[in-house]
């Protein structure tokens, strides 16, 4: 019997203040690596919901998501058959917790100029990493209402 295929919604937070963008160092199996806070969607969470989650376990900063930059897909690239449904958000964070403990793998949450972004393009986690502040420089901005979940509605 064949296996269904399905992709990872994954959700991003684009944060930029000040000119700099919240990302997060992390250690993965291909090394240290730079990429927005992000992660997967869990059952039963809406994607607002996941972003925010994600923000706060990657960065100890508390987020609210304002609208989309886009989504995104693309390749695992490693010959897998593994794809990526990414829904970057843009928004602005609220506070922070300094103490709290960040997720496994995480270095360090860090403050990026665009340039200095840039730079560590070898060490992107994603291309979605470098293409999602592009868009956002670029003005692209979707209302959250063109998200709609069912479950909201009931």
């Amino acid at each position: 019997m064949d296996r269904q295929w399905k992709a990872n919604v994954t959700v991003a937070a684009v944060i930029e203040r000040d000119g700099r963008f919240l990302v997060v160092e992390e250690d993965t199996v291909d090394g240290r690596r730079f990429n927005q806070p992000a992660g997967h969607l869990e059952r039963g969470e809406s994607l607002v919901d996941a972003v925010a989650r994600e923000v706060l376990e990657e960065t100890g900063h508390h987020f609210v998501a304002e609208g989309l930059v886009g989504v995104y897909m693309a390749d695992k690239g490693d010959g897998s058959d593994v794809t990526y449904l990414r829904f970057a958000f843009f928004g602005r964070v609220t506070g922070v917790e300094p103490a709290r403990a960040l997720d496994d793998g995480i270095v360090a949450a860090r403050w990026l100029s665009g340039d200095e972004l840039a730079a560590l393009r070898d060490a992107h986690r994603s291309p979605l990493v470098g293409r999602c502040v592009a868009d956002y420089l670029a003005g692209r901005r979707f209302g959250l209402d063109l998200l709609y979940r069912h479950e909201d509605q009931a």
